[in-house]
């Protein structure tokens, strides 16, 4: 039988990797998205699967946190439906009247909530 300490270490290392590879996933989808808005006139013809990666990733993230079996409180639970909600929102947005700096606060909310994860990591 394990120790209830080495449980917890087993059970905290899966959980901060799995904040790690949000994390990447993340920072991966902005930076494709910066790199359209960087290059607009070259690589506009990009912006459909960049935003489809993204719509992709927030999916899973409102199938994860919306699923009875999260561990996360409630409210944070909700914040994060509501913020995946929003950006999916923003995604049909952009594609409807697709512009550079459209994609700035897509490109914000996923470094941010990056930059969010990775600090739990540490």
């Amino acid at each position: 039988m394990r120790a209830p300490a080495q449980i917890y270490k087993e059970t905290a290392n899966i959980v901060a990797n799995a904040r790690e590879v949000e994390a990447n996933l993340l920072i991966d989808s902005a930076s494709r998205l910066q790199a359209i808005q960087d290059q607009w006139e070259e690589k506009a013809h990009d912006l459909g699967d960049a935003l489809l990666h993204n719509r992709r990733l927030w999916t899973i993230f409102l199938t994860s946190v919306t699923s009875p079996e999260n561990p996360l409180p409630r409210e944070v639970r909700q914040n994060v439906a509501n913020l995946g909600l929003y950006v999916l929102k923003r995604t049909l947005l952009i594609l409807a009247d697709p512009h550079p700096d459209n994609l700035s606060v897509l490109i914000g909310i996923n470094r941010n909530l990056a930059s969010g994860l990775l600090v739990c990591v540490r």
